[in-house]
């Protein structure tokens, strides 16, 4: 096992997973408490196998939706931008709710801080003075 994936296996250990891949539950687990590098490799590693199937677009969406984050985290306001454009491209495949997650409300949390940036023409991050946004996952349809 390499050092990332024994880092991965050590973010996701005790996630309540109920029911889906525990990659999958551990990548709202860590989102939502800020570590979004690490929801960013949490999925990835589930999402790598599996990346031309038909679930493989919004599994991308929902990595760069944790990369822009991390860009804004490193104060990298257009790169951020650019992935959270990449992230609205791959979750608008896929329908309101898919995979026990609101899409919908995934797509207009990213139209809300896209404006965010764009208001303070890219030179205030919206993230020092917002709180930060929460995921959830609900059961698996």
């Amino acid at each position: 096992m390499s050092r990332k994936s024994e880092r991965i296996a050590a973010l996701i250990e005790g996630v309540d997973a109920s029911g889906v891949d525990p990659h999958y539950a551990g990548y709202f687990a860590c989102f939502n408490h800020g570590l979004y590098y690490e929801a960013h490799d949490v999925l990835e590693e589930m999402w790598l196998p599996v990346r031309r199937q038909p679930d493989g677009d919004f599994y991308k969406g929902l990595i760069q939706l944790a990369g822009a984050f991390v860009h804004l985290q490193k104060e990298r306001l257009r790169p951020a931008d650019a992935l959270f454009g990449l992230a609205e491209v791959n979750l608008a495949k896929f329908p309101d709710r898919h995979l026990g997650f609101d899409v919908a409300s995934a797509r207009r949390l990213i139209a809300d801080w896209r404006a965010r940036l764009a208001a303070n023409g890219f030179s205030l991050n919206p993230l020092r003075s917002e709180t930060a946004p929460r995921l959830e996952l609900t059961c698996p349809e």
